[in-house]
């Protein structure tokens, strides 16, 4: 089986698993939607950004030991044992401490938001921070072993029992908080499962007696020191927005902007199963010095994603306000203006979830650190500056804004690593904005006679077959390919 089989097959994997999730997550983004108000929706959630902040005492030891473990199942798999063990010990130290600092806390977090109902979420969040923190680390671990199967089997089995749990709950007359105690009923189950596969899998590997190679540990954890930062920035950008939403509007405006986060979150479900399939390929195919094999691979994985985000961003903008609607519910209509907004961040989150993981297992690391450090703090000022004049829109402007930075960084960092065919790759983009056009003109033109389900499926729909038609037409997508991936 060639490189290319043998990546599709894990892409389909992946993709079935990130689907399964992304279905499980809208299952439940809706049901609490339904189940609860929008003020208790938005605690919930408000909760939840405030313990993923958390995380941020933990390093990037998972991405770390991940990246090493690819690099030496190429060259030495005794030492796979000894990257794991080290790398496990120190995030059982952090896990410590983060939900120490938590537990404390709690209290002084309820007042600063004004919010008393915040500090019982605090402290079960306490639980579910820690166990998010191990899952992360198995699937960064596993992801560097390539078991990129089961890392889409442990990802469903976790979010299709926190739809069960957590909606099973509100229903019995538990509440958000309830709701919450499900998150990590769920947690706790997806841990147990990835710690057993992976012990089960470091038992394929004979471990060298005389201990870890030198100064193998120091460039683990010395690796690490970048992707923490990374890490850091990353869930600083992702839950900054909602933190000051909370703190300058109210939990209301919370469930605005995370109900317009879910259907971003759910749009990107491809990419975000192709960029964690390939990312641990770069680095192997790196070492073995295939740089023309790679190149080609990260090109087509580009205009891919781009053939099937433009059209999708662009379109989101023009029917969401139906969508917010029949989705959600009327009550959730502030959350429309958000939804358009962050529809033009799709079309950037394209291009990043192809490349930003790829270049900590390139050993660029560093500069994508840097990169996603400036713009997570340009983040945080042009949000607050933005957030009193426009409410919970200026959030989401200014993540579209300094997300187009770090996007553009990704690219540049990318092209050094890469042997890219620029004028291929833009005259390749040029059709992609042009099929994207003309399919936004159709759905345009048709958007004014959506009333229902029906017909807003009916105007999706053909939205799709343009772009299909259009987009076979012009070459730029290839059924025989679609076939062959998908089956």
């Amino acid at each position: 089986m060639g490189l290319r089989d043998e990546l599709a097959g894990r892409f389909r994997a992946q993709l079935a698993g990130k689907l399964i999730r992304a279905v499980g997550g809208s299952l439940l983004t809706v049901g609490l939607a339904r189940l609860l108000d929008p003020g208790g929706y938005g605690l919930l959630f408000l909760a939840l950004s405030v313990v993923t902040v958390f995380q941020l005492v933990t390093i990037g030891i998972g991405r770390s030991a991940g990246r090493y473990i690819a690099e030496y199942r190429e060259t030495d798999q005794s030492q796979l044992t000894h990257i794991v063990r080290d790398s496990a010990f120190v995030l059982i130290a952090v896990m410590l401490v983060a939900v120490a600092l938590l537990s404390v806390t709690a209290t002084q977090i309820a007042a600063l938001f004004d919010e008393p109902g915040l500090r019982p979420f605090l402290l079960v969040g306490a639980l579910f921070v820690v166990l998010w923190m191990a899952i992360t680390f198995l699937e960064k671990v596993l992801q560097g072993f390539e078991a990129i199967r089961f890392v889409a089997v442990m990802g469903s089995v976790g979010r299709l029992s926190r739809v069960a749990l957590a909606l099973g709950l509100v229903a019995a007359g538990f509440g958000a908080l309830g709701a919450l105690w499900g998150y990590v009923a769920s947690a706790l189950l997806t841990t147990a499962l990835g710690t057993t596969y992976l012990f089960r899998k470091l038992r394929q590997y004979d471990t060298d007696a005389s201990g870890p190679e030198p100064g193998l540990r120091r460039r683990i954890f010395e690796y690490a020191v970048p992707t923490t930062a990374t890490n850091m920035s990353r869930y600083l950008d992702h839950q900054v927005d909602t933190l000051l939403v909370g703190y300058f509007l109210s939990p209301v405006a919370v469930s605005f902007y995370v109900i317009a986060e879910q259907v971003v979150n759910f749009l990107e479900t491809p990419l975000s199963a192709l960029g964690f399939t390939l990312s641990p390929t770069f680095g192997s195919q790196k070492a073995a010095g295939n740089v023309e094999q790679m190149s080609r691979i990260y090109e087509d994985a580009l205009l891919n994603g781009l053939l099937l985000y433009v059209p999708a961003g662009v379109g989101l903008v023009l029917v969401a306000r139906p969508t917010v609607t029949l989705v959600f519910g009327p009550a959730y209509s502030g959350a429309v203006p958000v939804l358009q907004v962050l529809g033009l961040y799709v079309i950037l989150k394209a291009i990043t979830k192809v490349s930003d993981n790829g270049l900590d297992y390139l050993g660029r690391a560093r500069e994508r650190a840097i990169a996603r450090v400036i713009t997570a703090l340009l983040n945080v000022g042009l949000t607050v500056a933005l957030i009193q004049p426009f409410g919970v829109t200026g959030a989401a402007l200014a993540t579209l804004v300094t997300h187009g930075l770090y996007t553009a960084t990704n690219v540049y960092i990318s092209a050094q690593e890469f042997e890219l065919r620029v004028g291929f790759l833009l005259k390749r983009a040029g059709k992609i904005v042009a099929v994207s056009l003309v399919m936004s003109a159709v759905v345009f033109a048709l958007s004014g006679y959506i009333s229902g389900w029906l017909t807003l499926g009916l105007v999706v729909g053909t939205g799709v077959l343009v772009w299909a038609l259009l987009s076979v037409t012009t070459g730029l997508l290839e059924l025989r390919q679609v076939v062959a991936v998908v089956t």
